[in-house]
């Protein structure tokens, strides 16, 4: 797979969406490009797969909490668009990981880092982040690496 590959596929999808005439999806994709773009010309750099995972993840955690004030406030219409686009967004994530997975991942980056305490959170975490992009929440991932290295 080429570094552009998930850009490359956003692109695709946006036309096979316009062709169906399917406005949802193609306003989503849309926006995921825009953000993208957005990206390159702020750094003037042409944008990796794994950074339009980071800005794809971005915006779905982006969408969870949208959808969680709306409803807080009573609108659930604009709760329902939030997880209508959280649904595609997701599309484009890698698979999520399992609750084993993780704790394996976090075992080994344990080990691989001779991390003792919550001091070394941050060499474990560096380690993690590029591993779990996409496929996990960062707050839970922090949570559950703090309670390993203080546990």
């Amino acid at each position: 797979m080429t570094d552009q590959a998930l850009k490359n596929r956003l692109t695709e999808d946006m036309k096979t969406a316009m062709r169906n005439k399917n406005k949802e999806r193609l306003g989503t994709v849309r926006m995921i490009l825009a953000a993208v773009k957005q990206v390159e010309v702020d750094e003037r750099i042409e944008v990796s797969d794994e950074r339009v995972l980071a800005i794809l993840d971005k915006m779905a955690k982006q969408r969870r909490d949208a959808a969680t004030q709306y409803r807080d406030a009573g609108r659930e219409d604009l709760a329902s668009q939030e997880e209508a686009e959280l649904v595609i967004i997701q599309d484009f994530l890698p698979a999520a990981l399992t609750d084993q997975e993780l704790d394996a991942m976090i075992a080994s980056a344990i080990e691989q880092t001779g991390a003792a305490g919550a001091n070394d959170m941050g060499k474990v975490m560096g380690v993690l982040k590029p591993q779990v992009q996409g496929r996990a929440d960062m707050g839970q991932v922090s949570k559950k690496v703090r309670d390993t290295l203080n546990g």
